[in-house]
């Protein structure tokens, strides 16, 4: 009888073995390709007087882009012993700004690099999504297409509506089709909100779980109509010892920041601009680029994608 319960304990801790190997292979390993990503519904349609502001000359330096439709200045500051780039983004039109896939395709362990992604859609300036593969639920709304409606009753979210405006909302108040239907265009569920109404939205104690104070952080600002502030900060080396949310907030907010939104940091936090990689990312203690699921992008009517 001994002998029997013995062998039924061993296969018992072998089946669990097996299936929690699995459950961390079905996270973190197996590649799940769900749905290609539609087209953009918010393309560029250009009336004649747009048209020939598209026409009109790019003036391209190695910090700064500008057309009739799209401007970027990228600047270097130094806040709390970390180096943080600030790309200041004036658009005439919300079609411009845009989200991507990895492999333009969403699922789980699909990731591309942000200059990968950024290469494949031809972007101007793009910086790290939320990387929504990581994650089972929270909302998923891309240039206006719902891939994912499964609520994370915990999550404070960034709506981006087709005209672009911010708004921040709580996934336990609103369902993702009635964000749908409200004209959202991209919706993204990591956080913190670091800025709301002007105010700092974090506190000193404030942190992304299970994550250091000091970290690489990506943030994406709304500063007013059609001008937004893409930001990185480095992070994790002797030159740049990172930040914490409460610092990031509190340097956005200085910038002007009326909505201020905390996307994937540490090793994903990347800013590439005309196809360079702007900052120092920090993956598994070296400077390279992490794999991730989204970008967030500037395009052009004068590029593809």
């Amino acid at each position: 009888m001994g002998k029997t319960r013995h062998v039924f304990f061993v296969a018992f801790l072998v089946a669990l073995l097996v299936f929690t190997v699995y459950v961390l292979l079905d996270t973190f390993v197996i590649v799940r390709r769900i749905e290609t990503a539609s087209e953009p519904q918010n393309v560029f349609e250009l009336s004649d007087s747009s048209q020939e502001e598209s026409d009109s000359e790019i003036i391209l330096t190695e910090n700064s882009y500008r057309d009739g439709t799209v401007s970027i200045v990228i600047t270097e500051e130094r806040v709390a012993d970390t180096t943080v780039y600030v790309a200041d983004v004036r658009l005439s039109s919300a079609d411009a700004l845009r989200t991507a896939f990895a492999e333009n395709t969403y699922g789980r362990n699909v990731t591309q690099t942000t200059s990968a992604m950024a290469a494949s859609v031809h972007a101007i300036l793009a910086i790290n999504g939320d990387y929504y593969g990581a994650q089972q639920s929270g909302y998923v709304i891309r240039n206006g297409v719902l891939y994912r409606s499964t609520a994370n009753r915990d999550a404070e979210d960034l709506v981006i509506y087709a005209d672009g405006r911010f708004e921040i909302v709580q996934e336990s108040a609103v369902t993702a089709e009635e964000l749908l239907e409200r004209g959202a265009q991209n919706v993204f569920s990591f956080g913190p909100a670091l800025v709301e109404n002007g105010a700092v939205a974090v506190t000193q104690y404030d942190e992304v779980a299970r994550h250091m104070v000091s970290n690489p952080r990506t943030a994406i600002v709304l500063l007013d109509q059609l001008h937004y502030l893409f930001v990185v900060s480095d992070g994790r080396t002797e030159k740049s010892k990172g930040l914490s949310l409460y610092e990031l907030a509190g340097f956005l907010q200085e910038k002007g920041a009326q909505t201020a939104y905390n996307l994937d940091g540490g090793g994903s936090s990347t800013m590439v601009f005309n196809g360079r990689v702007v900052n120092q990312p920090t993956y598994d203690g070296s400077i390279e680029e992490r794999s991730v699921s989204d970008i967030v992008y500037i395009g052009s009517s004068d590029r593809k994608g």
